[in-house]
Order: structure tokens, then C-alpha cells, then sequence
């Protein structure tokens, strides 16, 4: 349910785009809420489950998390979406780290491996049937149904939770450090509230865009300055001695910049400019899971026999092939050759997560590793928001800057639209018809371009990480068990 979500809504963008009544970049604040809230409610996670118990947090989590998935099919506006998103990524957020603990803790450890890797391929099937379901149920019914397909498995699982989970109890004298989580949320809330808004209210001309982005500076430099003073921060601060995790995190927030944006982007412009019908769109999306899936099974048993950092390395560099082999692309592209790019994209993902989890975990201390796994998650979901936020206000903005470019050249007084033929008549700007059609066709053009700029921007995102392999040292064979190598993955 969980993995789904992220990435069903995609395919359905365009058409809640038109329900809602928003623009494109506005209609990305449907994935950039529920991945912000996911991010900052995943490090109260562990303290919430010591506190009131496993069990009853995970059912309340999952509860919600149904509720708010309906709430949010019967969204009527644009600010009810993102607030009931905002609401499903506040109860989303446990459900991934409440079910990995409670599977680590029924099983022995001689089973650990088997039983993460069962739930990993639930993790990876999600991303995989996303953008093909969601383009059926868009399809066929309406957008408002890749919501409401969770009802049925929301009841499944609370009846299981109920009837199967064991109990746990909760110790109420535990403390939390509320005032790092509320720095922490003000810095990824202001900040991503400045990527969000920034493009409708013209950037740092806005007051309140000035305000969202120092209140983020603020919240940010608090945090740091509370965990290098505090006795007992949240995230201990002994997590950014090692140089693996530390280079590992920077890695994991450069990759997490590609994971989402990369798929919201290619939604649109298969359904906008190439012209698919919204369930075809879907067809086409999802062999990047199957190629991400490939590779992380692959990935897993390469990595124990050779050097995790060469596999790495092949995956930001197949990254950004795929990326540099987009910036080639028109609407009469043909089909295999999507297929077969996003495929590689997908495996460039898989060879990517996997061996990362290994070389920043295989030398941080056993006694850190939960703390470490949810700091892994919380830049994964940072990026992911900041990757969407970015490359969605640039497109907006690209196009109407390419569009003023182009459309200088569409004058009455252009030679090439004073012809007497058949093509001068329809492109005539003198009359309505033809400046509609101009229009359309400069539209278009400029919308081509500024994907193009997009996805030249993610090439000089993802190549410089490759630098950061130099920071990090070779594991040992075998220093990470295959339990925690999953754990840390999921």
C-alpha cells in the first residue's frame, strides 16, 4: 500500500491537474506533500512505537492512513489534496519501518534474510504495478479510484493486525526530543515550501517566499546547532563520524533527487506531447520497476564478491545515459525505444540502492544502524521532494521563457506565414484560427525544450556523485549481515 502510493498518483496527474484546477507545477505538490510529510515523520517513529506500543501504533498508522487514502479521492480542490496527502504521509510514514521491525522480531535470525527478502519484492512490486494500475483505474473509472483501491486492503490488513499482530506494550516514561523534531520539521517544511510556491509567487520578489526560505535556514541551522549541544538529540551526532554513512547519506539524497521526479516527469509528456491514452502511459512506465527489481537482485549477490563501489559506479553512469538519451527525444519517439531507456534508468536505480546500503552500514556501529536506517529514509524522501519541487518549477518556468523566445519570431510581418497556400492560410496570425494554431504548435516546441533543460539538469546532478565513491572505503566481505543490508535498503 505504501510503496504503491508513490507512485500510482503519477500517471493520474494530468487528469487531476484538469479536475482540480491547477497548474503543472501546482499539481506536483500532490507527490511533493505526502513525500515531505513521510520525510519528517519517519524519525518519531521508533520513540512513538516504545511509547504506545508497536500494535496499536500500527494499527492507528494504518487506520489512517486508509481514511485519509479515501479523504483524498473525494478531494474537491487543489489545497483539500495537499492537505489530506499532507495527512496520508503523516500516517504512511510508519507503516515501511513498523513492518520491518515487527518481521525482525518474529523471526529468528537464521530466517531474517528470507523473510526481508519476501517483503523487499512487496516493496519493489509496488513501484512496479503503480503507473500501469493508476493508468487502468484513470482509464476506466476515474483518477479518484487510485485512492480508493486502498479500502479493501486497509480492511485486510487491520483485521490481520487485530486478530494475528501480538500485543505490545508501551513505556510512558519515555522522553522524546521534541525540540530537534521541531526544528528539523521547520527546516524541511519552510524549505519545501519555498521549492513549491516559489514559481507562482515569482521567487524572492514574494515576501513570502523571503519568510518560508529563512524561517528553513533557520529550522536547519537550529537542528544542527541542537544536536552538536544537546546530551541526547534524536540523531546522535556520533552517526557523521563515519565516512562511509556520511558519504553514503549525500549519495542516497543525489539518487532520491532522480527516484520520483524522473517518473512525474514522464507521465506528462507521454500523455501531453506524445499523445498515449492514459493506461498506455502506464504500460510504458512499468518496466522501470521490473529493470530497478533486476537489478537490486543481481546487485545483491555481486555485491558480496566484488567491489560494492564499482557497482555503484555502473548505476549513476547507466543514470545518466538514460538521462543524456531523454534530452534526444520528440513526441514520435518510437516505443521500444522509451521502453528500453527507462528500463536501464531503472536497473541504473537498482545497481545504485543496494550496494549503497552496504558500504555506508557495513562500518557503522550495530547500536546506531536504526538510527541510521531512518536517516537513510529521511534524505531518500528529502530528495525525492526537492527533485519533484526543482524540476517541475523549471519546466513551468522554461516554458514561458521559450515560449516568449519562439513566439518573437510569429509575426505577420515572417515571410513564412505571408504564403498564399494551404499552410499560410492555417498559420495566418491575422486570423483567430491560425494564432490558436501557432499558439499550440510554439506550446509545444517550448514544452519539448524545457524537458530537454530538465533532464540536462539531472545529468549534472547525478555525475558529480560519483565523486563521492572516492570517499568511501571497500566493506569487507560479509561485514554486513543480509538481514540489516535489507533492513537498511527498505
Amino acid at each position: 500500500m505504501q510503496a504503491l502510493d508513490q507512485t500510482i498518483a503519477n500517471v493520474a496527474l494530468p487528469y487531476m491537474q484538469v479536475s482540480l484546477s491547477a497548474t503543472y507545477d501546482e499539481i506536483t505538490w500532490v507527490l511533493t506533500s505526502y513525500i515531505t510529510a513521510a520525510a519528517i515523520m519517519t524519525a518519531p517513529v521508533g520513540w512513538l512505537a516504545a511509547r504506545f506500543g508497536r500494535k496499536y501504533l500500527f494499527i492507528t498508522c494504518l487506520i489512517g492512513f486508509t481514511v485519509t487514502s479515501m479523504m483524498c479521492g473525494a478531494a474537491q480542490s487543489l489545497p483539500q489534496m495537499v492537505t489530506f496527502r499532507l495527512l496520508q504521509g503523516v500516517f504512511g510514514a510508519a507503516l515501511v519501518p513498523l513492518s520491518q521491525s515487527t518481521m525482525m522480531d518474529i523471526y529468528p535470525a537464521e530466517q531474517r534474510g528470507k523473510a526481508m527478502a519476501i517483503w523487499g519484492v512487496g516493496v519493489m512490486v509496488g513501484p512496479i504495478l503503480g503507473p500501469t494500475l493508476g493508468g487502468y483505474l484513470t482509464e476506466m473509472y476515474n483518477w479518484r479510484y487510485v485512492f480508493y483501491i486502498n479500502l479493501p486492503f486497509g480492511i485486510l490488513c487491520t483485521l490481520g493486525l487485530l486478530f494475528f499482530m501480538p500485543r505490545s506494550f508501551g513505556n510512558f516514561n519515555l522522553r522524546f526530543d521534541w525540540i530537534g523534531f521541531g526544528v528539523l520539521s521547520l527546516g524541511i517544511g519552510g524549505l519545501q515550501m519555498m521549492l513549491d510556491r516559489g514559481q507562482d509567487q515569482d521567487w524572492f520578489s514574494s515576501g513570502e517566499i523571503v519568510t518560508e526560505a529563512v524561517l528553513g535556514l533557520l529550522g536547519v541551522y537550529l537542528f544542527v546547532a541542537h544536536m552538536i549541544t544537546a546530551k541526547k538529540p534524536f540523531i546522535p551526532p556520533v552517526l557523521f563520524k563515519d565516512r562511509n554513512f556520511t558519504g553514503g547519506l549525500l549519495l542516497m539524497f543525489t539518487t532520491g533527487t532522480i527516484l520520483v521526479s524522473s517518473s512525474s516527469l514522464m507521465a506528462p509528456w507521454l500523455q501531453n506531447l506524445a499523445n498515449y491514452p492514459v493506461e498506455a502511459a502506464g504500460l510504458i512506465m512499468a518496466p522501470r520497476g521490473i529493470g530497478t527489481m533486476t537489478a537490486m537482485l543481481t546487485g545483491g549477490r555481486l555485491t558480496s564478491r566484488m567491489d560494492p563501489r564499482k557497482i555503484i559506479a555502473c548505476g549513476v553512469l547507466a543514470l545518466a545515459w538514460s538521462m543524456w538519451e531523454m534530452t534526444r527525444w520528440t513526441p514520435d519517439v518510437a516505443p521500444f525505444t522509451i521502453i528500453s531507456t527507462i528500463i536501464i534508468q531503472g536497473a541504473g536505480l537498482g545497481f545504485v540502492f543496494l550496494p549503497l546500503q552496504v558500504l555506508a552500514f557495513a562500518t557503522l556501529p550495530p547500536q546506531y544502524r536504526t538510527d541510521g536506517a531512518s536517516l537513510f529514509s529521511l534524505l531518500r524522501n528529502i530528495g525525492a521532494a526537492v527533485g519533484v519541487s526543482v524540476t517541475s518549477s523549471l519546466l513551468a518556468r522554461n516554458t514561458q521563457v521559450l515560449h516568449e523566445s519562439i513566439g518573437a519570431a510569429v509575426t505577420p510581418f515572417n515571410r513564412a506565414l505571408q504564403g498564399g497556400g494551404a499552410v499560410g492560410k492555417m498559420w495566418n496570425p491575422m486570423h483567430a484560427h491560425g494564432a490558436a494554431v501557432l499558439d499550440h504548435i510554439v506550446n509545444q516546441q517550448a514544452q519539448i525544450t524545457a524537458y530537454i533543460d530538465d533532464y540536462w539538469m539531472m545529468i549534472f546532478t547525478t555525475l558529480p556523485s560519483l565523486l563521492l565513491l572516492f570517499l568511501l572505503r571497500r566493506p569487507k566481505l560479509n561485514s554486513v549481515p543480509p538481514a540489516e543490508a535489507h533492513a537498511a535498503m527498505d
